[in-house]
């Protein structure tokens, strides 16, 4: 199958200094003076993966990890400071949901803006409109200033208007935990629809079950570095559950399963315990409420 995308070795650097604070006049003074210092930061280092046409990669790992610093790099927001990153296809980025709406506009204008803005024209939209609005469940707001929705609803609006997107290389940073539970679950089901029509996928995302229902790869980083690349989803979301407790990485495949090994038993410990309590506080309930139950004939 054709590659969609291919890291290689690639590393992503910031560099920090103290130009805004001190200004032009005083940055040329320290440089001539020698006195003007720089620091290094590498968001990511020696990241290395290859996706083929229809695959699905969970990218995981906690805040500061690098998964945002890594997207912009595969939409090419950024270059690479070392290695390359290539991609085949055009590629769509659904990120920060509620950007680029006018809180004084009404619901039906910021839908056609954030349509123009997406590069539809405005027949297309005119055709979508109602699709947008009917899966976005706001027909009672339509003409309403955008700034009276509910966060919520907002998120529930760039949502639907996002899902019109037809790329071969779709990246999602944390943009399916959107609205409430019902809507949750509706815009996962129409992310899976997207993803079935063969568009390789990119899912940043703190939710494991998300990750382990969608994705069929993943790839795990923690302080820019590389933890893991596979296709054992199962594995690693199991290895990186243990590590949210422990706080340790592992180092190899065999340290994986080892994790695996120790979060299972620590879910049935759990499991049991819940169980338990669960058992204590019906017996409980009925000695309350009903104690001749538990009379001894």
């Amino acid at each position: 199958m054709a590659v969609a995308i291919k890291a290689e070795g690639v590393s992503i650097r910031y560099i920090i200094g103290d130009f805004k604070d001190i200004g032009l006049k005083e940055y040329f003074v320290r440089k001539l003076r020698r006195e003007y210092h720089v620091q290094e930061f590498w968001a990511d280092r020696n990241i290395t993966f290859t996706l083929e046409q229809g695959d699905m990669l969970g990218i995981i790992g906690t805040n500061g990890a690098g998964k945002s610093t890594l997207l912009k790099a595969i939409s090419g927001i950024m270059e690479p400071t070392e290695g390359t990153m290539e991609t085949h296809g055009s590629i769509a980025a659904l990120l920060e949901l509620s950007s680029g709406f006018d809180p004084d506009l009404t619901v039906r204008e910021n839908t056609y803006l954030r349509g123009a803005l997406l590069g539809y024209t405005r027949s297309f939209m005119n055709e979508k409109y109602q699709e947008i609005i009917d899966f976005s469940e706001l027909h009672d707001f339509q003409d309403r200033p955008f700034k009276q929705l509910s966060s919520g609803m907002k998120s529930r609006l760039a949502f639907s208007i996002a899902c019109l997107v037809n790329p071969d290389i779709l990246i999602l940073d944390e943009v399916l935990s959107v609205g409430d539970g019902a809507f949750n679950r509706k815009s996962g089901d129409k992310m899976k629809q997207i993803l079935s029509s063969g568009v390789t996928g990119l899912l940043v995302s703190h939710s494991v079950p998300q990750v382990r229902e969608l994705c069929n790869k993943i790839l795990w980083i923690d302080h820019g570095n590389q933890v893991a690349f596979s296709d054992d989803v199962s594995l690693y979301l199991n290895a990186y559950s243990e590590y949210l407790e422990t706080g340790k990485l592992p180092e190899s495949e065999e340290e994986a399963l080892e994790m695996q090994v120790s979060w299972r038993a620590r879910r049935a410990k759990i499991n049991a315990a819940m169980k338990d309590k669960a058992l204590t506080d019906a017996i409980a309930l009925v000695r309350e409420r009903r104690p001749d139950l538990l009379k001894e004939d």
